[in-house]
């Protein structure tokens, strides 16, 4: 079985969703981050970086202004360093499974992010995250790494992935 499992796909397929659910019943044995969207009056305003150990930090916000940009967000590099990765580098020396949500245009702005993601891959350690499914030279690398299986989710196969993934933590 391969340690490194990453969920790819369109957005809203419920690739974070996953993540929680599987997490959920081991949040003592797993480490890391997830996002999820800002809204206000029902309109996206930015994303909220999560760790597991309950730490939060604005990782992009319309009303950042910062060089680094998706779209209208603003990304905040140094709370994705501050919080994010330095949970990923605490998750990957504590816990049984790090949790990265997500590798994607944003957290790549980051290089600490980038090293902290490729010393995980390589640790050994059991890795869940989501990856963008956009190509991209340093994402496409990771992917085709041998330790990665890489799992396309979409509306129709959330059950199967699902059972796939607690079956993966429990072996």
């Amino acid at each position: 079985m391969k340690q490194v499992y990453l969920l790819t796909g369109r957005p809203g397929t419920g690739k974070t969703s996953l993540i929680k659910q599987v997490v959920a019943g081991m949040r003592d044995k797993a480490g890391g981050f997830y996002t999820e969207e800002i809204r206000s009056g029902g309109k996206r305003q930015g994303f909220r970086l999560v760790t597991l150990d309950g730490q939060e930090a604005i990782l992009a916000h319309i009303n950042i202004h910062s060089p680094y940009r998706v779209s209208r967000y603003g990304v905040d590099i140094d709370s994705l360093d501050r919080v994010g990765v330095s949970a990923l580098n605490q998750a990957v020396k504590e816990q049984r499974l790090v949790v990265i949500d997500e590798i994607g245009k944003m957290e790549l702005f980051s290089t600490n992010f980038r090293k902290a993601v490729m010393q995980i891959i390589n640790s050994g350690n059991k890795v869940l995250g989501t990856i963008m499914s956009s190509p991209n030279p340093w994402v496409d690398a990771i992917k085709h790494q041998p330790q990665v299986m890489l799992i396309t989710v979409t509306r129709t196969n959330h059950h199967r992935v699902l059972e796939e993934l607690s079956l993966w933590l429990r072996g």
